[in-house]
């Protein structure tokens, strides 16, 4: 009788102990993989460009700006509307500039090898104005153009841009402009396919909004990024300053579009240091690249 409790004592004893250790082997298992799956990271960068708004480059020409950009390593620039060509003519950028004036812009983009990728902010008056502004969107291959358009346009708008293939971006600027909120965007995509968002972060910074959760209430609809950083937030006429020294965040802005699958252009606009601003950009554009080599990690 002692003999059988103690052969029934021992396998009891080995029965527990393959299931602890079966069941701590599952348990760790489940760790492992719970693990694994929140901080496997999928790096959506590919199609990212790096680029700059000449806007940055504003008290200079086009020609001169695109010279800049070059020499700022980018290779992707976002014209604005009004910035005089050269010294040498009277064209500026826009609708009205002439067959002579698009030329010689071709030409003096393909000496830096610098693509035209969007063009804005435009706020294009009736369907002649929009109509001449895709035109010049499709001269120079766009892909799409920044802009606030006027909200009894928007289907007119859509309309084109889906005629054209080029997408519209609308465009964010600081209090009381009637696009400050990522929501007066969103409500203009509503069944408006080819209307998205140019998501400004500085200026979504200066009205005090969260970014991320602004860019999480865009997914899907952001089209192209302005890159700036500023130096006080909740505040619309805050100071620019170099991205990466500011009071914005940047480590979940790009996280967030990465998380998107977000293709498109990040603008650097800097509105600061205007006569001496290309070691800024410079600057930004390591800051940029730092920051997609983490999310490659």
């Amino acid at each position: 009788m002692k003999k059988n409790i103690f052969l029934f004592s021992v396998l009891a004893a080995l029965v527990t102990f393959f299931s602890c250790n079966n069941a701590s082997s599952s348990k760790d298992a489940v760790a492992t993989d719970s693990k694994d799956s929140a901080t496997a990271q999928v790096d959506n960068t590919a199609g990212w460009k790096i680029g700059v708004q000449l806007w940055t480059f504003r008290l200079f020409t086009q020609s001169e700006a695109i010279a800049k950009a070059d020499s700022a390593g980018v290779r992707y620039v976002e014209a604005f509307l009004g910035q005089p060509l050269d010294k040498t003519s009277k064209d500026t950028f826009g609708i009205s500039m002439s067959a002579a004036g698009r030329q010689k812009l071709k030409d003096i983009l393909k000496q830096h090898n610098i693509q035209m990728v969007a063009m804005g902010v435009t706020t294009p008056n009736g369907k002649d104005e929009w109509i001449k502004t895709f035109e010049l969107a499709k001269e120079f291959g766009l892909s799409y153009i920044t802009s606030e358009p006027i909200k009894t346009q928007w289907d007119l708008a859509d309309s084109l841009a889906g005629v054209y293939g080029i997408k519209i971006a609308i465009h964010d600027h600081p209090k009381p402009n009637v696009y400050w909120s990522p929501d007066s965007v969103l409500a203009a995509t509503k069944g408006h396919v080819n209307i998205g968002s140019c998501a400004d972060l500085g200026h979504w910074a200066r009205n005090g909004l969260n970014l991320v959760d602004c860019l999480k209430k865009l997914e899907g609809h952001i089209y192209g990024v302005h890159l700036k950083d500023i130096v006080t937030f909740d505040k619309t006429d805050a100071r620019d300053t170099v991205v990466g020294k500011g009071v914005i965040d940047f480590a979940p802005v790009f996280a967030e579009l990465n998380r998107q699958n977000f293709k498109g252009m990040f603008s650097i606009e800097h509105e600061s240091n205007w006569t001496n601003s290309v070691p800024d950009v410079i600057e930004t554009v390591k800051f940029y690249n730092d920051q997609v080599s983490k999310l490659k990690k």
